[in-house]
């Protein structure tokens, strides 16, 4: 009888062990799939944004139409990227191609950013001053989202991996996270020096 309650009695202690970590992954997960929701608001705050600018600066930039169209093309291609991620946060591939597809857009609008400098009627106009300003307080919040997304992925992803966690979030189907890593295409490219 002693080993049957000693028995029953371990037995119940792996079950509550069991739970404890499922809930425990579930909770993680849960709290990067939100982290990225934020991370999503601001990329459409974004998005919205750089139409205007686009507009604002065609006026004053007719012959550097493919800076514009460049822009243009790569908030597109990011806009569907980060539509595709937000259904699937935990997918590592879409976050990967979201990841390149806002590095491609960063140097797009980096491109525009140099070009509208050598022009000083578009630097002055306010509604370029506003929208520049809206653009550059967005990036910082889509900065700090990604960072709070971040962490939380790593989080998650260490809770997964650990030891006997594993097993649990192996049969489960808990795959691992990926990060939003944007590259910084302009950080890559070779500094000219010129005298």
């Amino acid at each position: 009888m002693t080993g049957l309650l000693l028995f029953l009695g371990v037995l119940a202690l792996v079950g509550v062990y069991f739970v404890t970590v499922f809930n425990g992954l579930v909770t993680l997960r849960n709290r990067f799939k939100n982290a990225f929701a934020q991370i999503d608001v601001q990329l459409q705050r974004r998005y919205e944004l750089i139409p205007n600018l686009v507009e604002t600066a065609k006026a004053y930039l007719a012959h550097e139409k493919d800076t514009l169209t460049n822009v243009i093309a790569a908030r597109n291609q990011a806009s569907a990227a980060a539509k595709a991620v937000a259904g699937a946060p935990d997918s590592a591939a879409l976050v990967e191609k979201l990841g390149q597809a806002e590095g491609m857009l960063g140097g797009a609008l980096s491109r525009l950013m140099a070009v509208s400098e050598n022009y000083p009627d578009l630097k002055a106009n306010q509604t370029m001053q506003q929208l520049m300003e809206e653009l550059s307080s967005t990036e910082n919040r889509v900065g700090f989202a990604r960072q709070a997304f971040n962490d939380a992925v790593m989080e998650y992803n260490i809770q997964r991996e650990k030891f006997p966690n594993f097993f649990i979030a192996g049969a489960f189907g808990f795959q691992q996270a990926a990060q939003l890593d944007i590259p910084d295409v302009q950080a890559r490219q070779p500094v000219k020096v010129a005298f």
